[in-house]
């Protein structure tokens, strides 16, 4: 069985925490589980936002070209970078259990967003962030910063920024959660749809590899993302539109709580709701559909 990855350190830590998990149900040596690395489009544009070249699909596009011809057998992904719509014949097969969904606020110095100065400059590459950014803080200069969690941390340590934000999760499986100056919570600073799960893609008509895959699968993350994805799908949402989502399974319920907004952050709708996890697909398209209709339109970028 192989398995294919982007080569970074966050993308390694998933894939083999995929293989491990892998060799336990298979009752197989790690080593019978390969991992191979393929560097996609989306590690080698560094100069300008994933939305103006080409979207957040540019992560995955080579993994899932290597699983459409045969070379590898499951593909291995941040939740959060895969595209709305998926080749034809692939799926997501399964998610790891959820890590944190929080985002983490990492400051030059400080100890909250409160503690930035008017005029601060913070860095990221994600539209959904420097919309909330703007809309709790106008008064900050958010800026394109581009690079794997090394990199972007050592750019707010030289003082290229003031502060950064990533994901709670890729700094807690790299050892690194304690750089978090803050961690912002759900109710002011919604994560992105899929943050903190790794996903696995496979071959549609591939029993053998999707009855691995099961086996490892986490029950509720696949039907909270499975609400969060429907969701994004409704808005036919991309990362050229600032949008944040998070389910959460509650016993026999999951709640879906959803926000659109402008890229300036000045304008949002936002709406939640519960349904059976049965539902929980069928939550995801009405919650966003309601906001397909009430968002204002430069959110949708109509």
């Amino acid at each position: 069985m192989r398995i294919g990855t982007r080569g970074s350190p966050l993308a390694l830590w998933q894939a083999h925490a995929v293989q491990a998990a892998l060799a336990t149900a298979l009752n197989v040596a790690p080593a019978e589980v390969a991992v191979e690395v393929i560097r996609t489009t989306g590690d080698q544009i560094q100069d300008r936002a994933l939305s103006e070249a080409g979207g957040k699909g540019l992560f995955t596009k080579e993994l899932e070209e290597a699983l459409l011809d045969g070379r590898v057998d499951l593909a291995v992904h941040s939740a959060k970078d895969v595209a709305t719509y998926l080749p034809e014949g692939l799926h997501l097969a399964g998610y790891l259990p959820r890590a944190d969904v929080r985002d983490a606020l990492i400051l030059k110095s400080g100890a909250g967003l409160a503690d930035l100065p008017a005029g601060a400059r913070v860095g990221t590459a994600s539209l959904r962030r420097e919309a909330q950014l703007r809309r709790l803080r106008p008064d900050l200069k958010v800026e394109l910063l581009r690079g794997n969690v090394h990199t972007r941390l050592a750019r707010v340590k030289d003082g290229d920024f003031d502060g950064t934000l990533l994901a709670l999760a890729g700094l807690t499986r790299l050892g690194l959660a304690e750089v978090a100056s803050a961690v912002l919570a759900t109710s002011e600073f919604l994560p992105a749809v899929g943050q903190g799960a790794v996903a696995i893609e496979c071959r549609v008509q591939d029993p053998a590899t999707n009855a691995a895959i099961a086996a490892i699968a986490c029950r509720d993350t696949g039907i909270a993302l499975a609400a969060e994805r429907a969701f994004l799908t409704a808005l036919d949402g991309s990362c050229r539109t600032p949008i944040a989502g998070l389910a959460r399974v509650e016993g026999d319920q999951v709640r879906l709580s959803g926000l659109v907004m402008t890229p300036d952050g000045a304008d949002a709708a936002e709406a939640s709701g519960t349904a059976p996890i049965a539902d929980a697909a069928a939550l995801g398209t009405a919650l966003g559909t309601q906001l397909r209709a009430s968002a204002p339109a430069r959110a949708l970028g109509l």
